[in-house]
């Protein structure tokens, strides 16, 4: 059997993971029809994005970060209401990569 290697937390780009659980989830759950395996995916991205604000920042670093991409998925729901589902995942998903990409990736 083979030795699966991560990538090192350092170098991981997380905009493009936070991107990627946001739009990768709600559209995983939209086209299946099946939320959960959304959620995995959303949950999946925001744990290894997780492990490398924790390597990368600071302990609040890495909480207000994480808090953030939960918060973009629940603000999301309402929010889809207003102003349609792409409009929705796209607004949050472009606050929550950027401030990945700002206090975290650009470092």
């Amino acid at each position: 059997m083979s030795n699966i290697e991560l990538k090192k937390a350092e170098d991981v780009n997380t905009a493009a993971v936070v991107t990627t659980g946001l739009i990768g989830g709600w559209l995983t759950a939209r086209e299946t029809g099946i939320r959960p395996l959304g959620g995995a995916l959303l949950a999946a991205a925001g744990a290894w994005s997780a492990r490398s604000w924790a390597r990368k920042t600071s302990i609040p670093t890495t909480v207000l970060l994480s808090g953030l991409y939960v918060a973009g998925f629940g603000l999301s729901h309402p929010l889809a209401k207003k102003i349609g589902s792409w409009p929705a995942v796209l607004s949050v998903t472009a606050v929550s990569a950027g401030a990945a990409w700002a206090f975290s990736d650009r470092l």
